[in-house]
């Protein structure tokens, strides 16, 4: 297995105005990829604007990697629709976790990510000095699909013995 650095905690907290893929509704779920890995949140039914409030963990050893992120509604009878999907970039925020930040003042904002055409961010993302630990805030928007957002926030958990940051 390559270096790992750490864990990547993605609090999945929820979608937004999420597009309709059964009659009135869709029952979404959400799957991350980083390489070769995949983890997915539960299925909230009948909803367009579902919580998931799933926390998903990612080892990560190669920072530059891109995560995928793909919200599909689950059928039951034939093959789960596709709602969009999104991707963004850990570079900054494993930048962040580099800092030297002990006695930051609580909430500091570290570091602003701005949308632009090479992300899928729907408004400027915070990287934030919280109770101790560098946590960023994402909200995405979703490409190739009439509508939706999916919000998340990102940890980072340090493994004792790994190569770190």
């Amino acid at each position: 297995m390559e270096h790992m650095m750490g864990l990547l905690r993605i609090h999945v907290q929820k979608g937004v105005n999420l597009a309709v893929r059964d009659v009135v509704s869709s029952d979404p779920y959400v799957i991350i990829r980083m390489g070769k890995q995949k983890v997915k949140t539960k299925v909230v039914k009948k909803n367009i604007n579902p919580e998931w409030n799933d926390d998903l963990t990612l080892s990560v050893s190669d920072p530059s990697l891109p995560v995928h992120l793909f919200v599909h509604d689950k059928d039951t009878f034939s093959l789960d629709d596709k709602m969009g999907d999104a991707e963004f970039e850990i570079g900054p925020f494993v930048e962040a976790l580099k800092m030297q930040l002990q006695g930051v003042p609580n909430n500091t904002i570290v570091t602003r990510v701005q949308p632009s055409r090479q992300n899928c961010l729907a408004e400027e993302s915070h990287i934030v000095w919280r109770d101790g630990k560098v946590v960023q805030n994402l909200v995405l928007r979703l490409r190739n699909v009439e509508s939706g957002e999916v919000e998340l926030q990102l940890q980072w958990i340090h493994i004792p013995g790994s190569k770190g940051l």
